[in-house]
């Protein structure tokens, strides 16, 4: 093997090395862009919602091998509730994405169960806490950890014209390189004032900020702000957005809705 052709190797060779340390061991499927507030179902309710988000400007490049990446790509996730008690709700999503290409694939099922033992009165003002635990089976086209846990506390306030929410999420990689006992800290907050009878506008942001005892450098974590619209005058209830991101990390433009759909 000549110099040149052997150099050409090993250069090569270290800057895909260079990649994988640089980038993160595993993305994350887009199928849920939500801020968990006081809503949960009665019990013996049962709850169907329509997730969809696109990505008309995003990551192209994978950050491992054979990852559909979020560019172009359309999510679409039905997830489906159960209130099992006044406090407690169990849910099922079932996410689906179409790649850039056309074609569809079952990113596999979540479970999670939630729980909101402090909330004000239906149409009442006041404080509520809870948490959301979450179990996920994730095909390995869109997450090298394709099990994980998450834990999701819920923290914030209903007034009479504002909505203030925050989810400091956690999440735990149960297998894959992840797979480390450390959880990845995934911040979540919004705001929302009522401006109409059953409209309400705000903002809605998100972040992906690493491992709790090894946070990533700015440049390297992701931050997305949202302009948000909720929309509740039932039949008709839904969740609108239009996501920038504000970092080099971060698909660039994303749009998200959530629709509740009718059961009775």
């Amino acid at each position: 093997m000549d110099l040149a052709r052997r150099t050409a190797r090993i250069v090569s060779a270290a800057t895909a090395g260079f990649a994988c340390a640089v980038l993160p061991a595993g993305a994350a499927m887009i199928d849920e862009i939500q801020v968990y507030t006081d809503d949960i179902n009665k019990p013996g309710e049962f709850g169907l919602e329509l997730h969809v988000n696109t990505t008309p400007k995003g990551r192209s490049t994978p950050d491992f091998p054979r990852e559909i990446t979020p560019w172009h790509g359309l999510r679409f996730t039905p997830e489906f509730s159960y209130g099992l008690a006044r406090d407690l709700e169990a849910g099922l999503y079932l996410p689906y994405a179409r790649d850039a290409e056309g074609t569809t694939h079952f990113a596999g099922p979540k479970l999670r169960l939630k729980w909101l033992p402090l909330r004000p009165e239906e149409g009442g003002r006041g404080w509520f806490a809870g948490a959301n635990v979450e179990y996920a089976w994730v095909a390995p086209e869109f997450e090298q950890s394709n099990r994980s846990i998450e834990l999701r506390p819920i923290v914030g306030y209903r007034g009479r014209d504002w909505l203030l929410a925050a989810n400091p999420i956690l999440g735990w990689a149960l297998a894959g390189p992840d797979h480390d006992g450390k959880p990845d800290f995934s911040p979540s907050a919004k705001v929302a004032r009522n401006v109409a009878s059953g409209l309400a506008l705000g903002v809605e942001y998100y972040a992906e900020l690493g491992k709790v005892n090894n946070i990533l450098p700015h440049l390297e974590q992701s931050h997305t702000l949202y302009f948000a619209l909720d929309y509740d005058r039932k039949p008709w209830v839904f969740n609108v957005g239009i996501g920038r991101g504000l970092n080099d990390a971060t698909d660039r433009w994303t749009l998200k809705t959530i629709i509740e759909i009718p059961l009775d």
